[in-house]
């Protein structure tokens, strides 16, 4: 049976740009082919069960000729996999989108294309320039500044001159002294406003603003490279008034993630919406201890318990399949109180219908078992972690309130020892890597080695005693006010906003 390919455009760079179309293909797919250009942080939205093909093609170098590439497509469908084509912007906007299909089309294989964002546009806006405005043109022109292979660059100059609108280039970063010359030499006023946008929507993006005169030569003094696109027309001179992504405080800072792959998607959302490039880098994963037969045997004895704990939104979900799994439901807790460290653990349970009745001031163990040993006058059962901090335990015992510690779940440390990282790491290109617990310390230790040089980095701490594992392996750290990932990305932006205001100030 044949399989189908989607043509799905990742926009250029910015995966909040990847349209909800294009994301339902992706999570669907059996096999994704993918190009250059699509940036690292849609390549994470892949689901780990489809297999990826790289097909990466950049200027003068083609690893996979596109006749291959086309061939793979009809191979990976015939064989009846749900095949998704990602390309960078558009399919369909100088990316030989049509090209590709046109061999589906023939050999009969089924195909839909989900158009992307496209970078004349987007790259644009990020960059503070409206590619149209009334004070400045009326039209928009797209143009690829990359000829066919063994073909030279064919464009009519003197009628993109006479149209009078905003010229968009694309691919033309090799060919840039060709198109200025062109226009020049077709009687385009070399003052025209012009600019360059490299890196486009991505954390990395750098304006070049210039006139069409003087564009090559500040390209050259800033060494743009590709990819960037060339704009030229009136609305260029509003890039330093409109340029909004460059401002945000965490642009170009580089922030290392190390939560686990399930729970990092909302802290690196919240970092890359405030301008930084994200490096997800889950160093654990949280795997259900189930069977579990020590929590089972507590389950059906709830009533032995007056307090029911939990340390993690892990040990929640854990503990609420078991409870299913017994064919029972939240009416068995009867009269139970529930326990969470921190309030997402207790939005965990209030996910479930559940209220906490006791959420610590400051969110850790040491502070949960304080505040269960002044409440609790029968039984405690903990379901946590088996590497579970000693803290909530003692705390009980001094108090003298018996408790059930019963380890529900395991850590696991993903990643083997990485030189690349660490010599990212060590040669300052991580500005600060987040721990959002103490097993998040150990498992990026684990990958960088624990005797790296930490100097050129900031660990930033959701808490106090994530901070101290972090602090006996040399780490410099910075905690957040409260242990929650709203307050750690709040020190995120504030740790590098005096820095950012002193750039500012530097500027001419």
């Amino acid at each position: 049976m044949s399989g189908k390919v989607t043509l799905v455009g990742a926009g250029p760079g910015d995966p909040g740009l990847l349209t909800v179309k294009g994301r339902a293909a992706l999570a669907a797919a059996d096999v994704v082919v993918y190009d250059r250009l699509v940036s690292p942080a849609v390549l994470d939205l892949i689901p780990g069960t489809a297999r990826q093909i790289d097909v990466g093609k950049e200027a003068s170098r083609h690893p996979v000729p596109q006749h291959r590439i086309n061939q793979i497509l009809l191979e990976e469908a015939q064989a009846g996999h749900s095949v998704v084509r990602l390309k960078g912007g558009d399919p369909f906007v100088f990316g030989r989108g049509g090209e590709e299909l046109e061999t589906l089309a023939r050999a009969g294989v089924a195909f839909e294309e989900v158009p992307g964002v496209t970078s004349a546009i987007a790259a644009a806006a990020y960059g503070g320039i409206p590619v149209t405005h009334r004070s400045f043109s009326s039209s928009l022109h797209i143009i690829t500044g990359h000829a066919r292979e063994g073909a030279s660059l064919s464009i009519d100059f003197d009628a993109l001159v006479r149209a009078r609108g905003t010229l968009v280039f694309l691919m033309g970063v090799t060919a840039m002294p060709i198109i200025v010359q062109g226009l020049l030499e077709a009687g385009m006023d070399p003052d025209t406003p012009a600019a360059m946008v490299e890196n486009g929507t991505l954390p990395s993006q750098r304006r070049c603003d210039a006139t069409l005169y003087t564009l090559p030569r500040q390209a050259a003094a800033m060494d743009i490279h590709s990819p960037a696109l060339i704009v030229v027309g009136g609305v260029c001179a509003l890039g330093k008034e409109l340029c909004w992504f460059e401002r945000l405080p965490l642009h170009g800072k580089r922030i290392l993630v190390t939560r686990p792959r399930a729970r990092a998607g909302t802290l690196a959302d919240k970092l890359r919406s405030l301008g930084a490039d994200v490096v997800e880098c889950p160093c654990i994963e949280t795997i259900p201890i189930l069977p579990c037969p020590a929590m089972e045997a507590a389950l059906r004895d709830l009533s032995a318990y007056e307090w029911l704990a939990f340390t993690s939104p892990t040990g929640v979900e854990t503990f609420w399949f078991c409870l299913r799994e017994l064919g029972r439901d939240a009416r068995h807790l009867g009269g139970v109180k529930l326990a969470a460290i921190g309030p997402g653990t207790a939005k965990a349970l209030a996910d479930r219908g559940l209220t906490a009745d006791l959420v610590p001031g400051t969110y850790d163990a040491a502070h949960l078992g304080g505040a269960l040993a002044d409440a609790a006058r029968g039984k405690v059962l903990l379901l946590r972690a088996a590497e579970g901090s000693a803290a909530l335990t003692d705390a009980l015992a001094r108090k003298g309130i018996a408790y059930d510690d019963i380890a529900v779940y395991q850590t696991l440390y993903l990643f083997p020892y990485t030189r690349a990282l660490r010599k990212e790491l060590e040669a300052g290109k991580i500005d600060a890597v987040t721990f959002t617990s103490a097993s998040t310390v150990r498992g990026f230790l684990s990958t960088v080695g624990a005797d790296a040089d930490f100097s050129r980095t900031v660990g930033l701490c959701i808490g106090e005693q994530t901070a101290g594992e972090a602090r006996k392996h040399g780490i410099p750290v910075r905690v957040a006010e409260k242990a929650t990932i709203d307050s750690l990305v709040e020190l995120v932006s504030h740790s590098f906003l005096g820095e950012q205001r002193k750039e500012s100030k530097e500027k001419p």
